[in-house]
């Protein structure tokens, strides 16, 4: 316990030197966390220091900062997911739609072209070219949904008709790269095995049946009958044992906790007080303690050791440039399709382009199952770091901010 205290203090101090920083240099603070992370990890620390680096975070603990971070994690999508402006957001399906489709698709084919150089240079011979492709194409295709979600949240754009699409469009990346990733590990005669796709996938159709056609309008309907513009402690404790039994059930499923959070923030009822006060209640819990954790842990697991190389520095330029080639390509091309100008589509290119965590968690699978090999894992961890901090630049330089985005119809649909 004693060990855990002290790690958890070391961590949260990191974390915030890193974001303090990091906000300093105009970049979104995960960036500077993820970078405290790898600095107090084996790329720095545990390098110069490793006698002290085992002392201090034996692998034992990590199970516990683990577990405590992936709560945290959970708990804050529950609160994007409340945030999230329905109307405004059926609004922006005709550019979300196929926004989110070629911002997949693209990147995906980037996957696919690339997968026999690095199977046959960093990949492992005894995973097939099925699988081996698949994770890569994932890896190519996802958007850390809530690094995305906190970059729009310290740039005040989360309620915006940009933040909005960007949001629906990660959602839906997500949801099909861990639809994907379920099928590569089928593939691999992972735990479920095949003949448990068909089951997972409907049990997610069922769940979404669920929460979108029944929970959500029953819980419209609560809110109506109370007529209370207060969310009471007893409120507060419901919604919180729904969050997460909702969390709990896509796990079960085999998608991701992740989705179940946010869904469950979905359907909450839409009464201004009830979402000031649960994001009062918990933002300064999640964003303060339990996020820095899941950052820092993150950064903590990379080895910018093994990139030393010429070889090595060499396909990791390839790989970056394919990403953002493909991940911005594919969004600006739907965007534009859809009649929106180019300032609006490189913003929307530039959001879906942001990594991170999420890729980091499908990056630690493929490691696991062994389908990466610890170089190849490392060079796509810097493929996901570089794409997160582009997207500040980016914004800054198409100058976000400074134009009407709030619940309007926003400054890109003026010719």
């Amino acid at each position: 316990m004693t060990l855990l205290l002290i790690g958890m203090s070391v961590i949260m101090l990191a974390t915030l030197a890193g974001g303090w920083l990091a906000r300093k240099a105009g970049q979104p603070r995960v960036v500077g966390e993820i970078v405290g992370g790898i600095l107090l990890g084996p790329s720095v620390f545990g390098r110069f220091a490793p006698n002290v680096s085992n002392s201090l975070f034996p692998k034992t603990s990590f199970a516990a900062f683990e577990t405590f971070s992936t709560v945290g994690l959970v708990l804050y999508l529950f609160l994007i997911g409340m945030e999230l402006d329905h109307e405004l957001l059926y609004r922006q399906r005709r550019t979300a739609l196929p926004a989110s489709g070629m911002s997949i698709l693209l990147p995906f084919a980037m996957g696919v072209l690339l997968a026999p150089s690095l199977r046959i240079r960093f990949g492992s011979q005894a995973v097939g070219i099925i699988p081996f492709t698949l994770f890569l194409g994932i890896a190519m295709s996802i958007t850390a949904f809530p690094v995305l979600a906190r970059i729009l949240e310290e740039r005040g754009i989360q309620a915006s008709e940009l933040g909005v699409t960007a949001i629906f469009c990660a959602a839906v990346d997500d949801l099909f790269a861990w639809l994907f990733l379920s099928l590569a590990l089928a593939l691999l005669g992972a735990p479920g095995g095949p003949s448990s796709l068909p089951l997972r996938l409907a049990g997610l159709a069922a769940y979404l049946i669920v929460m979108l056609g029944v929970i959500r309008p029953l819980a419209a309907r609560w809110a109506r009958r109370l007529k209370s513009t207060e969310l009471s402690f007893e409120m507060l404790s419901i919604v919180l044992i729904l969050s997460l039994t909702s969390a709990a059930a896509t796990e079960l499923i085999g998608v991701h906790p992740l989705f179940g959070a946010f869904l469950a923030g979905v359907s909450f009822p839409r009464v201004e007080k009830w979402q000031k006060t649960m994001r009062e209640r918990l933002d300064t819990l999640v964003s303060v303690i339990l996020l820095p954790l899941f950052f820092a842990l993150t950064g903590m697991r990379t080895q910018l050791g093994l990139l030393y190389g010429k070889s090595a520095l060499q396909w990791t330029g390839v790989v970056l440039l394919a990403a953002v080639f493909g991940k911005m390509g594919g969004a600006v091309l739907a965007a534009r399709w859809n009649g929106h100008p180019w300032r609006y589509a490189a913003a929307l290119g530039a959001l879906l382009n942001t990594r991170g965590l999420v890729e980091l968690v499908v990056l630690n699978i493929a490691y696991n199952v062994g389908a990466f090999s610890p170089t190849l894992f490392s060079m796509m961890v810097v493929m996901a770091l570089l794409t997160t901090l582009s997207a500040a630049p980016v914004l800054n330089f198409l100058g976000v901010e400074n134009h009407s985005l709030r619940k309007l119809p926003s400054w890109y649909i003026q010719r």
